[in-house]
């Protein structure tokens, strides 16, 4: 991560932004909000930094932001702060080192492996069921929207698809919404409910285990083989539920066993490859070195 220059650098609401989490260019994975790493003048306190993108409703952004105060679980980025009403959205969330899913991906140099794929299958699934349980549809999950942090992942990005359009227009094409994440009946217009949730979690799954949303059956792991092809059926009623995909998970789901929990995964810590360790431990430690100048006049 580069020092930014003092004429470089920018505020959003208290906060002085320190860098974009998100890589930009062609050929990147789109993201439904802007993410920033940002920190307050004093230095006291780094958070991860959301606004919304050019074209989307800023109103219906801070309403999905607020809805995303409520904790619904570990694997979600909780908001803690939005902006005050009259000026510029933006929201923020505690900062921990963490990586967008592509990115992980590019610096270990391909998918992920299986069992890292694995906890990273029952932590979404966890999230989604905790959600769908609270009567909460998360309508943005996709590849960008999941962080990965060193104990497992962090999804954001809550309410995407409502905040790109309202319902009753189409959603296919809006910046910032990936498409192979976008359930068919979201695209077209139609209400976020929780299969379009569980349509995106295989479209992550998928997008983890080979590197694109859209597979061939043929090239998925065999634990996400029958899976994944479940969760993007285009029917919303032929696709399982979060807490079906959660319990087949389980190895021995067959003899009715509760299902598992990420923890249960390898040694109980979230087994991440050297080189995303390697990655977070680099961003962590950029931050703590960075002397950040203040803005002219601060």
């Amino acid at each position: 991560m580069q020092r930014p220059h003092r004429s470089s650098v920018r505020r959003i609401g208290p906060y002085t932004v320190i860098t974009r989490l998100d890589p930009t260019g062609a050929g990147t994975m789109p993201v439904p909000e802007r993410r920033h790493i940002a920190r307050t003048a004093d230095g006291e306190r780094t958070v991860l930094l959301s606004t919304p993108l050019d074209g989307t409703d800023p109103e219906r952004f801070l309403v999905e932001a607020r809805t995303a105060q409520t904790p619904l679980g570990p694997w979600f980025s909780t908001v803690t702060e939005c902006s005050p009403a009259g000026g510029p959205a933006w929201c923020a969330r505690p900062y921990e080192p963490a990586v967008p899913l592509p990115t992980a991906l590019a610096v270990n140099g391909g998918p992920l492996p299986d069992d890292a794929l694995r906890a990273l299958a029952i932590s979404l699934s966890e999230a989604l069921v905790s959600a769908h349980t609270a009567g909460v549809t998360h309508a943005g999950l996709s590849p960008a929207a999941v962080l990965i942090a060193g104990d497992g992942p962090r999804v954001t990005c809550f309410g995407a698809a409502r905040a790109a359009s309202p319902d009753g227009v189409a959603r296919s094409g809006l910046p910032g919404l990936e498409p192979g994440s976008l359930a068919p009946e979201q695209a077209a217009g139609g209400r976020p409910r929780p299969p379009g949730d569980v349509y995106a979690l295989g479209a992550v799954l998928s997008y983890a285990a080979t590197g694109h949303t859209v597979p061939d059956r043929e090239e998925l792991p065999v634990l996400l083989r029958s899976l994944v092809p479940a969760c993007l059926a285009r029917d919303p009623a032929a696709r399982p539920r979060a807490a079906d995909v959660l319990h087949a998970l389980s190895p021995s789901a067959a003899d009715g066993s509760p299902p598992p929990t990420a923890v249960d995964v390898g040694t109980g810590t979230f087994p991440l490859p050297g080189r995303v360790v390697a990655a977070l431990a680099r961003q962590s430690a950029a931050l703590l070195a960075l002397d950040l100048p203040l803005p002219t006049g601060s």
